[in-house]
């Protein structure tokens, strides 16, 4: 029998209309999709239903919108895979993904996850809103995804620009696949560092739907903020194979899984370098891999499915996009 690996997408993956058009189906797995937003809805007060389906795409780029509306839509989805009967085996979340990888593996109740990520959104805003005042421009701090130079290049290339008027203001965040980086940075530092990318042979610079620099120092200050909310959550040790997406590697202890989470504001997703997620997911070179794994990607959109396209993992085992 087949494993199954559940992929979730973090921060930007999110759309308007987002799980809409299969909530109103009334079917069975429907219903549980439906009774996970209605618990969201309760737990934080807020109308996640109104976030998923109804404001525009720049209102839901704002963590205090995306983060719990994404995570909620993962969750309902989770919840109606197992009423269809198909539960995860192993887990693992990019970014913001990581939580409901928790909830999946047994580290967090549904509650907590939900509770927590509707902080760290908040928080996070916050402290989005505060590097916003001091950019010279006025703009939004954010994301750029680098597509065609190497892993190596970006870093060279974001490591050789000039500090900004407030210190370093251009970090590498994400090893998305070998193809894509993401920095992270103010505004005037991102812009900075897309001219010199651009000159260096970048194929594409694309501005990500985020709202602030994540994965970077600059969220130093939120980290510090969500460190004692954490506190007052249980977390238990995985009953599933669980992988930290800061590491790359399995996780199996709480008091790592927690520091984890705080190194996720100020350091970088390692899906495809050094200790990779993917490359530690499977045995992706044998021949015979997809006679004992199946991959989903669980949550809006299909970024996972495109990295994994990307990274040089794909000959043997492709990725199922969930769409219920």
């Amino acid at each position: 029998m087949k494993k199954n690996i559940f992929l979730y997408p973090g921060q930007g993956a999110q759309f308007s209309g987002m799980l809409k058009e299969f909530c109103q189906k009334g079917s069975e797995d429907s219903v549980a999709a439906n009774d996970v937003i209605a618990l969201a809805e309760k737990i934080t007060g807020e109308n996640i239903r109104k976030y998923m389906w109804e404001i525009s795409a720049e209102e839901l780029a704002r963590s205090d919108r995306s983060q719990i509306a994404i995570c909620v839509m993962e969750l309902a989805l989770t919840a109606s895979l197992k009423v269809c009967g198909t539960e995860g085996d192993v887990f693992a979340g990019f970014s913001l993904g990581e939580f409901a990888a928790l909830y999946g593996s047994g580290v967090l109740s549904m509650e907590d996850t939900i509770y927590l990520v509707w902080q760290r959104g908040k928080i996070m805003q916050k402290v989005c809103d505060e590097i916003a005042t001091t950019s010279v421009d006025g703009n939004l701090p954010g994301m750029t995804a680098v597509i065609g130079l190497s892993p190596e290049k970006v870093v060279a290339v974001v490591d050789s620009i000039p500090e900004g008027a407030n210190g370093k203001d251009v970090f590498v965040a994400n090893w998305n696949s070998l193809k894509q980086t993401v920095i992270a940075g103010t505004s005037e530092g991102l812009e900075k560092a897309e001219a010199v990318l651009k000159d260096g042979g970048a194929r594409r610079v694309i501005r990500l739907k985020v709202a602030g620099p994540f994965h970077s120092p600059l969220m130093k200050k939120a980290a510090n903020a969500f460190e004692p909310i954490m506190e007052n959550v249980e977390f238990n040790e995985p009953t599933k194979i669980l992988l930290s997406n800061v590491t790359g590697n399995v996780v199996k202890n709480p008091k790592e899984i927690k520091s984890n989470l705080l190194k996720h504001f100020v350091e970088g997703v390692r899906w495809t370098q050094e200790s990779e997620v993917i490359a530690n997911m499977i045995d992706y070179k044998n021949p015979n891999c997809s006679d004992y794994w199946k991959i989903y990607e669980v949550g809006p959109g299909n970024v996972l499915a495109g990295l994994w396209r990307d990274s040089g993992y794909a000959e043997n085992i492709s990725v199922n996009i969930v769409e219920i």
